[in-house]
């Protein structure tokens, strides 16, 4: 069942100390509440005006400590943990701008599921999933705004900007923590809807390709196949052909940065309405049939709770997407 967000002022998660952005080094004990959250997170989320990069510098530069000890940004935070926060000059900033009510009326809109302690949203494309990189405001945010009573709301996974669909939001610490565990463990099932540039190859269902992250002068990310990256695994399914298209189910066994985008154009085949990974005349011939974004959905999630129950939560197709498949049928 639902459960209705409810108006009025943010209200999240907050250490015992409060860090003061005008104070000299700062000492923040972690309450039960954020236990097991990552250390770049938990700084993230106090700091508030200080780009995502300078805070992993202090972090990577033994500036920031736990219970006196240097430690990477995947730390995990315990319970009573003392964070050693360094002097650190913020610019001015403005306050979080409030989400607009259509936005929430969207988003309410777009809940798929709220139970137990998990929520799961289809995410309109081109909304971020947290606000950061010139981004003021995000899914998480919104989110924060809309249930002000919720004191923690943490996203358990995450989408790219582009991508539409079903993402997990975790309402409590102990969801959160099980269901990130089942992650690692490849025990949570996520499937994509994706429509391919041409004609998939016959017999392709695995990518293994090595993915490794790159960021350029101008802020941007991209990724690449890479033999000195991180290993990365794409079971693809073809559902629909078409004439210069293909449709293909996408089921990610690893979680990289764009990891589905880059292994399509590995293949051969990028994703239609990619502007990273995908050329602007072959773009052009698909905005022909009505597509104005990336063709890249979340349809499906799968997981186990804490207690032992299933949830499989279906994302279906925007009436835009369906549209697209619509006229390319007919071409």
């Amino acid at each position: 069942m639902r459960s209705s967000p409810p108006s009025g002022p943010t209200r999240g998660s907050a250490p015992t100390d409060s860090w003061n952005p005008n104070g000299g080094v700062q000492f923040l004990t972690v309450p039960e509440e954020l236990a097991g959250q990552r250390i770049d997170n938990f700084l993230q989320a106090r700091l508030k005006g200080v780009p995502r990069s300078r805070v992993y510098r202090i972090l990577r530069k033994g500036e920031v400590r736990v219970n006196k000890g240097r430690v990477k940004a995947e730390y995990k935070l315990r319970a009573g943990d003392r964070v050693r926060v360094p002097p650190i000059r913020v610019a001015e900033q403005a306050p979080a701008p409030m989400a607009g009510e259509s936005l929430r009326k969207l988003l309410e809109a777009s809940i798929l599921y709220d139970e137990n302690g998990l929520l799961v949203i289809d995410k309109p494309a081109g909304l971020a999933v947290h606000g950061g990189s010139g981004v003021r405001l995000g899914l998480i945010e919104v989110l924060r705004q809309m249930y002000p009573q919720s004191r923690f709301m943490e996203l358990v996974h995450r989408l790219d900007r582009d991508t539409s669909g079903a993402i997990m939001v975790a309402r409590k610490r102990a969801v959160l923590r099980h269901i990130q565990d089942e992650l690692r463990a490849g025990r949570v099932g996520k499937s994509y809807l994706a429509l391919a540039v041409g004609k998939w190859p016959r017999g392709r269902k695995l990518v293994e390709a090595p993915l490794r992250k790159n960021t350029l002068k101008s802020g941007e990310r991209m990724v690449s196949v890479d033999p000195s990256g991180k290993a990365s695994e794409t079971r693809f399914r073809v559902m629909e052909r078409f004439r210069g298209a293909t449709l293909v189910a996408a089921e990610p066994v690893t979680g990289r940065t764009h990891q589905i985008r880059v292994h399509a154009q590995f293949v051969g085949c990028p994703l239609a309405g990619d502007v990273k990974y995908t050329g602007d005349v072959v773009n052009r011939e698909f905005r022909g049939v009505g597509l104005k974004r990336l063709f890249l959905h979340s349809q499906r999630v799968r997981c186990t709770l804490p207690d032992g129950g299933k949830v499989d939560v279906r994302a279906p197709l925007s009436a835009e997407l369906e549209s697209v498949l619509s006229a390319l049928r007919e071409r």
